[in-house]
C-alpha cells in the first residue's frame, strides 16, 4: 500500500470512528452511567489522534489530544456526564470531522477555523475544572506494592523502558518505524534510544523491503502504560513490544533480558548506559534467583491481592476481545469503484450468456444446450453474489438522523423522539448514498411543520413528546422507506386554496386526497405561515421528488389532519441487474420486472370486447384495469389473434398489460436511457437481448397509473350515460 492509499484509508476510518463517536454521545445523553460507552468513546478519539500522528496531521493531533484528556478524566470519574458536556463533545466531534475533511481535501486551515478550535479547547478545559493537570506526576498503576511479591527490589530510574523489535513485513505493510518513535516523543521526553542491528544480514542477502531494526528506548513521561502501548496499536501484531514502568523491579529487567533475542551482556550494557538500571542493579539481578513460570493470575490470587472470580472474569474478557478481533479480521475493505466494475462485467456476462443460450437453442444440439444451461445457472449465481456485495443495511443511514433529530428539536424548542424500525432492510449501496438528502428534507420538514409545539400537543390531548418514525421494508420487489410523524397532518383545504391561488388547479376541480397532497411537491409550493431556518421557502419537496424519480422511485403521502403524516418512498432494490419477464408486442420486445408480475392469463374474446368498451376486465370476480401496450406505445402490426394479459402489482394497486407473446423469464442488465428519452412515460430503461436486439424495460408504476386513470374515466363515462 502506498502512502497515499494509506492516507485515504485513514480518512475513511476516521469518518467511521467519528460516526461511532456521535452514536456513543447520543447514547450517553440518554444513559450517562455507561462506562463501556465512555471507554469506547475514549478509544475512538485515541485512535484518531494516534493515526493522525503517524501522518503528521498536527492540527488533528493537538485538538483531539485535549478531547482525549477530558474523556480520560470522565473515565476516572473526575468529570461527570451531563447534557452540557455531551453538547460540547458533539461540537468537538464536528470540529474533528472538519479537520479531517480539510486534510482530505488538502485545504488550508484559516485563522477563523483555528480560533474555533481554540475556543472549543478552552471550554473543554473549563469542564476539567480544578482537577489535577495531566502533566502533573502521578504514580502509575504498575507501581502498586503487590508487584514486589514477585522478587527483587526496585530500580532507581524514573523513566519508562521500551524494548521494541519491528517485524520484517512492517515496511511492506506501509508503516514507517520512525514515525512511531516520533509520535512516542509527543507523550514526553525520549531520554535515550539505542538502535539494534543484530538481525541485519550481509549486503548480498539483504532485502530492502524488510525491516531488521530493534530499539531500546527510555521515555520520561506521565502517561500510563496503556497510552504508551496504544502508540504501537497499528503494528501491534507485527512487532515485539515490552514496556517496563518507572521503578520497576530488577527481576522484571532480568526477565526482559532473557526474553529478547540479543545477547544478555549486550542488552545489560545498553540498559546501564541508558540509565534504565545501574551496574549494581544489573549484577544483583543476574545473581538473583526467582520463579517466573507462574502465571500472573495465580500470583495475584496466591498473594490474596484479587479473588479467583475476578481473575476468571478478566480471562473471559480477554477471550472475548480475541474472538472479536478474529471476527473483524474476516472483513475486507474494498473500494466501491471495484464493486461497480465487477457489477458491469457481470452484466456483460449475463448478456453474453443469453446470446450463447440462444445460439444453442437454434442449433438444437442437446449436449450444447445442457452445457449452456449450466453456464446460465452459474452466471445467475455469480450475479446474485455480486449484487449482494453492494447490498448494505439502511440502518446506518437511519441512525445518522439521531443527531439531526436531537439538534433540530433543540433548535425548535420541541421535545421530539425518533423511532427506527426495519434497520436491517438491505438495498443497493448506490441507492443508500443517494437517498440521504431526500430523507433529510422530509425529516426536517416533519419536525418543523408536522409536529406541533408542546403547548398545542397538550391542548389536543397528545403526549408532549412528538414522535418521528423511520421505517423500511421490502414489498413487491421494491424497498419502501417511510417517514412518519404524529403531528398535525396536512390541511387539505389550505393546500387547495394555495394551489388555486398559484393557478396549479381550477376552482371546483374534483381531486382525491392523494392528488391534493401531491401538490406540495410542486416547485416553490409552500403553505408555511413563516419562513424558518429549516423550511418554508418551498424549495425542498420538489427536490425530494426529483431526486427520488432519478432513482426510478416514487413518493406518495398519507395524512390525517390532527393525527399525522406518512411520506412513503418506493425504490428499486438495485439499479444494475434485475430478473425480468420478457414479452413481445408486434415486432417490439419489453421487459417487466419479475417481482411485480403476479400471473399471466389469456385474454378471452369476451374480455377483449368488454375491455375495448370499459377499459377493464373481470379477473375471477375482481375488476382489473388494463392498458394495451400496442396502443400505449403506438406499435403498428400488433394485436394478434391471441393476446395475453400480464397481471402486475405495484404497492397495493393491480393492473393488466395486454401483450402478444409471453417469452418467459429473462435476466436483465439495465441500461439507462439517454437524455432524449427522459420524459418518455412508461419506460424506465433498456436492455440488450441475446440476439443483439434492444428491449425496453417497462415502468410498471407509471403504466399502473395509466390503467387506473383509464378505469376512472370509463367509470365516469358509464355514470354519465346511466
Amino acid at each position: 500500500m502506498s502512502m497515499e492509499q494509506a492516507l485515504q484509508t485513514f480518512f475513511e476510518e476516521c469518518r467511521e470512528l467519528l460516526q461511532q463517536m456521535e452514536d456513543i454521545l447520543l447514547q450517553l445523553e440518554r444513559v450517562p452511567d455507561d462506562p463501556e460507552a465512555v471507554n469506547a468513546m475514549f478509544r475512538a478519539a485515541h485512535t484518531i489522534k494516534g493515526s493522525a500522528g503517524l501522518f503528521g496531521l498536527d492540527d488533528i493531533v493537538a485538538f483531539t489530544h485535549t478531547v482525549e484528556n477530558l474523556l480520560d478524566m470522565v473515565r476516572d470519574g473526575k468529570v461527570g456526564i451531563t447534557s452540557a458536556l455531551v453538547a460540547e463533545l458533539l461540537l468537538c466531534r464536528d470540529h474533528i470531522g472538519d479537520l479531517v475533511e480539510h486534510a482530505a481535501s488538502g485545504g488550508e486551515i484559516n485563522a477563523e477555523f483555528r480560533n474555533q478550535g481554540d475556543m472549543l479547547s478552552a471550554r473543554l478545559r473549563e469542564f476539567m475544572g480544578e482537577a489535577p493537570e495531566l502533566g502533573n506526576p502521578q504514580v502509575p498503576a504498575e507501581r502498586a506494592t503487590m508487584v514486589e511479591a514477585s522478587g527483587g527490589g526496585k530500580v532507581d530510574g524514573d523513566t519508562w523502558h521500551i524494548s521494541l523489535r519491528f517485524g520484517k513485513d512492517v515496511l511492506r505493510n506501509g508503516m514507517d518505524p520512525l514515525s512511531f518513535i516520533r509520535y512516542l516523543a509527543t507523550l514526553g521526553e525520549v531520554v535515550s534510544i539505542h538502535t539494534l542491528v543484530d538481525a541485519m544480514p550481509d549486503g548480498d542477502s539483504m532485502d530492502p523491503e524488510s525491516c531488521y531494526l530493534g530499539f531500546e528506548i527510555d521515555l520520561r513521561s506521565d502517561a500510563d502504560k496503556k497510552t504508551i502501548e496504544d502508540v504501537f496499536e497499528f503494528v501491534r501484531d507485527d512487532c515485539q513490544l515490552h514496556i517496563l514502568p518507572p521503578r520497576s523491579k530488577i527481576s522484571e529487567f532480568m526477565d526482559l533480558i532473557r526474553r529478547l533475542p540479543e545477547e544478555d551482556a549486550m542488552l545489560g550494557e545498553i540498559l546501564v548506559k541508558s540509565g534504565a538500571i545501574t551496574q549494581k542493579e544489573l549484577e544483583e539481578g543476574l545473581s538473583a534467583q526467582w520463579d517466573v513460570d507462574a502465571p500472573l493470575g495465580e500470583i495475584l490470587v496466591e498473594k490474596e491481592t484479587v479473588q479467583q472470580p475476578v481473575v476468571e472474569a478478566a480471562l473471559e474478557k480477554q477471550k472475548q476481545i480475541k474472538e472479536s478481533r478474529v471476527q473483524e479480521a474476516k472483513f475486507v475493505r474494498v473500494h466501491a469503484d471495484k464493486l461497480d466494475s465487477l457489477i458491469n462485467m457481470v452484466g456483460e456476462l449475463v448478456i453474453a450468456g443469453a446470446s450463447a443460450g440462444l445460439l444453442a437453442q437454434r442449433s438444437k444440439d442437446g449436449p450444447l444446450q445442457e452445457a449452456t444451461s449450466i453456464v446460465s445457472s452459474l452466471v445467475e449465481e455469480i450475479r446474485d453474489g455480486a449484487l449482494k456485495l453492494r447490498m448494505v443495511e439502511i440502518g446506518e443511514t437511519f441512525s445518522r438522523f439521531q443527531r439531526v433529530v436531537r439538534d433540530v428539536s433543540k433548535e425548535l424548542g420541541k421535545n421530539i423522539g425518533l423511532e427506527i424500525s426495519g434497520a436491517e432492510t438491505e438495498l443497493d449501496k448506490t441507492v443508500v448514498e443517494k437517498i440521504g438528502d431526500p430523507l433529510m428534507h422530509l425529516v426536517r420538514n416533519s419536525m418543523d411543520h408536522g409536529i406541533e409545539s408542546r403547548e398545542l400537543r397538550l391542548q389536543r390531548g397528545k403526549s408532549e413528546c412528538g414522535q418521528l418514525r423511520l421505517n423500511a421494508y421490502h414489498d413487491s420487489g421494491s424497498i419502501v422507506i417511510e417517514v412518519g410523524d404524529d403531528g398535525g397532518g396536512l390541511n387539505r383545504e389550505k393546500i387547495l386554496n394555495k394551489a388555486i391561488e398559484r393557478g396549479l388547479i381550477q376552482s371546483g376541480q374534483g381531486m382525491s386526497d392523494s392528488d391534493v397532497f401531491k401538490l406540495i411537491f410542486e416547485p416553490g409550493f409552500s403553505t408555511a405561515d413563516q419562513v424558518t431556518n429549516l423550511s418554508g421557502r418551498g424549495v425542498g419537496m420538489d427536490v425530494v421528488k426529483r431526486n427520488i424519480e432519478a432513482l426510478r422511485g416514487t413518493v406518495e403521502i398519507d395524512s390525517a389532519e390532527g393525527k399525522g403524516t406518512t411520506t412513503r418512498i418506493r425504490l428499486p432494490l438495485t439499479l444494475a441487474i434485475i430478473d425480468g419477464f420478457l414479452v413481445g408486442v408486434g415486432e417490439s420486445f419489453f421487459v417487466v420486472p419479475l417481482d411485480m408480475v403476479q400471473e399471466c392469463v389469456e385474454l378471452s374474446e369476451e374480455d377483449r370486447r368488454n375491455g375495448k368498451e370499459h377499459g377493464f376486465l373481470n379477473l375471477r370476480g375482481e375488476v382489473l384495469p388494463y392498458v394495451r401496450l400496442c396502443e400505449q406505445f403506438e406499435i403498428s402490426g400488433a394485436g394478434s389473434r391471441r393476446e395475453s394479459v400480464v397481471v402486475v402489482q405495484y404497492g397495493n394497486q393491480k393492473a393488466g398489460m395486454v401483450v402478444d407473446d409471453l417469452l418467459g423469464e429473462f435476466q436483465t442488465v439495465i441500461k439507462p436511457m439517454g437524455q432524449v428519452f427522459r420524459n418518455l412515460k412508461g419506460i424506465s430503461g433498456s436492455t440488450i437481448l441475446g440476439s443483439g436486439e434492444v428491449a425496453l424495460i417497462l415502468d410498471v408504476q407509471a403504466l399502473v397509473q395509466v390503467a387506473a386513470s383509464n378505469e376512472a374515466k370509463s367509470l365516469a363515462r358509464v355514470s354519465v350515460q346511466g
